[in-house]
């Protein structure tokens, strides 16, 4: 007897995971800049650090880019060669 493999189609590709990778690594280095800014006195509330322009900024804009990368990955498809 002979066994047959179900060739379904796969949902994604190499191509598909590289880039949801791609966005996982941004959205980390977004969550990175986001946070930080341990004061070394708890006492002391340190506006500069808190509001700084990479976390009111610069964090938000890359995580957001991080999930715009994901969204490509999930509908990215791949040329059919026929």
């Amino acid at each position: 007897m002979s066994q047959q493999k179900n060739s379904l189609p796969t949902l994604f590709t190499k191509s598909n995971y590289t880039w949801m990778l791609i966005g996982g690594i941004v959205i980390a280095v977004g969550f990175y800049l986001l946070s930080g800014g341990k004061s070394a006195d708890p006492a002391v509330f340190d506006t500069k650090e808190v509001y700084s322009a990479t976390r009111i900024t610069i964090a938000p804009i890359v995580i957001i880019a991080g999930f715009i990368i994901e969204i490509y990955a999930i509908f990215k498809k791949d040329k059919v060669e026929e």
